[in-house]
């Protein structure tokens, strides 16, 4: 008996030894072998970088540069935040040349300025998919985005329809209600000369969380505003695990942040599911208004399983709808809001543009609302948010990871590397766009993107190819109206208290806010 307990022991000890020994290898081989074997690889192609730093990679540096970078500000009428907002990336194609690759963790990933590479990147969407360095970075952008391969395809083509140009027609009035809003909130703020100063970019926040909430939800907008306070912190806590360098299994730990995430994620959810419930029975009532994003998306899903025969693999789940809606304030407030904040910052900056887009906007408008024809015959204000978009994109990088060998260009990528598309570095390009690119010149874009572009991937601040942001319609179509019902009604200048510091968090931000003076205009 004893014999026979020994041997079974024996044999327990055995096994637990052989998967330790398992777990050693893989770990050594991610830690250290492959990485070396990838760096190899990619020197014996002619790219540059640092050595190879186990488990952390170029991440310290990166993390002690940005730091830096983020602990002054800039100078006041200068546009060259490159140095400021992706320091490690600008030291390292200064140190390398453009022909480099740089280290997130075990991974090395290689630098892309090349428009013609960065478009072949964004068609291989089989080839190239997105990364998220920490698992819980989809709790704040799930959905569509994050999604790859056939299920990406099934969402996509139920999604497309939301924001169809028609649809986006009939969100105009509520779009301009928002605006309103605002307006009279600054106007009340106005003191006996007409004039206030303000921090300008909490309101613009607050705009396109309304905007979105009544457009994405109607009548529940009231609920849609705590999970955007919600989604406003889970994008803070987001930000502080975005450049640290993830460990398998490290979520799964309680700590503080984890457990505070978790939770927002339910609260969210529950909040959602209530919308969402209320939502499909009026649809099946036939009350629905269908003038809402989410009303479009559930006639849309519910069309698409009615033609397949209600099969269990068609169409969206409700956990999928919730998902989306979650991407709808995400993508729908941030961008718009990081576009707005620039552009009025930027037209403080250079009050002739300013005029001229005041001048052009009463000319279509005259004292009256904005209308979708109207938006439509705007010429400068469309170049000036295109040359904001360009100088300070609300995303500044994107990056994407090797599924399997693929040839790009001259490279030969094998599976594990991965590719950065540096949009902030490709945007302030003098070879792409003049010794000007860092000057704010709206005149680039007089006769459209196209021709400014040369046809080339060379503005890409809602990414591009079959993943091309589908929400980028309505980010315009909102962008146009607010600037041009606030051009209407004030003129605006850089208050002395102003401190020029885009920062990174998620979005392109103002790090001490938009502190503007405004003054009202009479029409």
């Amino acid at each position: 008996m004893e014999a026979a307990c020994s041997t079974i022991l024996m044999l327990i000890l055995i096994l637990v030894l052989i998967l330790v020994l398992i777990w050693a290898w893989m770990m050594l081989n991610w830690l250290w072998f492959t990485p070396k074997r990838l760096e190899r690889l990619l020197r014996e192609q002619g790219l540059q970088g640092n050595p190879y730093t186990l488990l952390v990679g170029d991440t310290n540096e990166f993390a002690k540069m940005r730091k830096e970078a983020f602990s002054k500000p800039m100078d006041l009428f200068s546009n060259d935040i490159v140095q400021r907002v992706y320091p490690f990336f600008r030291h390292s194609i200064n140190t390398h040349g453009k022909n480099s690759f740089i280290w997130f963790g075990p991974a090395p990933r290689v630098i892309l300025t090349d428009p013609e590479l960065i478009k072949d990147v964004f068609n291989k969407t089989f080839d190239f998919q997105k990364i998220y360095l920490n698992p819980q970075v989809r709790l704040l952008t799930p959905g569509l985005v994050s999604h790859e391969g056939e299920k990406w395809r099934k969402h996509r083509k139920i999604i497309t329809p939301v924001f169809n140009l028609e649809k986006l027609k009939d969100m105009l009035p509520v779009l301009i209600k928002c605006c309103d809003d605002l307006i009279s909130k600054w106007e009340e703020m106005l003191s006996l000369d007409g004039s206030s100063e303000m921090d300008v970019w909490p309101f613009l926040q607050n705009l396109t969380s309304e905007a979105i909430s009544r457009t994405a939800f109607g009548s529940s907008y009231e609920e849609g505003r705590r999970i955007f306070q919600l989604l406003k912190e889970q994008s803070e806590l987001t930000a502080q695990l975005v450049y640290k360098v993830y460990i398998p299994g490290w979520r799964f730990v309680p700590t503080t942040t984890h457990r505070r995430m978790k939770e927002i994620d339910k609260e969210t959810k529950a909040s959602l599911m209530d919308i969402i419930n209320n939502k499909e029975k009026a649809l099946k009532a036939g009350e629905a208004t269908k003038n809402d994003l989410l009303d479009i998306l559930l006639e849309s899903n519910h069309k698409e399983i009615q033609e397949h025969g209600n099969n269990k693999n068609v169409g969206l789940n409700i956990e999928d709808v919730i998902e989306e809606c979650k991407l709808f304030y995400f993508a729908g407030q941030d961008s718009t809001s990081s576009l707005l904040v620039w552009t009025m910052i930027l037209l403080s900056m250079y009050p002739d543009w300013q005029t001229r887009a005041r001048e052009e906007v009463l000319q279509v408008f005259g004292n009256h609302k904005p209308d979708f024809d109207g938006l439509n015959h705007l010429k400068i204000v469309p170049m000036i948010l295109n040359e904001v978009f360009r100088l300070y994109p609300p995303v500044i990088g994107l990056p994407r990871k090797v599924l399997k060998d693929v040839k790009l260009g001259n490279l030969s990528l094998v599976a594990g590397m991965q590719v950065s598309i540096p949009i902030i570095l490709v945007h302030h390009d003098c070879e792409l766009w003049g010794d000007d690119a860092k000057e704010f010149k709206p005149e680039r874009f007089a006769e459209g993107v196209l021709k400014a572009t040369n046809g080339r991937a060379s503005l890409i601040p809602f990414g591009g190819g079959p993943r091309i942001c589908t929400g980028r319609n309505f980010s315009f179509l909102e962008a146009k109206i607010a600037l041009s019902m606030i051009l209407q009604r004030f003129s605006f200048e850089l208050s002395s208290s102003y401190t020029h510091a885009p920062i990174t968090a998620i979005t392109l931000q103002p790090q001490y806010g938009a502190h503007l003076i405004l003054h009202k205009v009479e029409i």
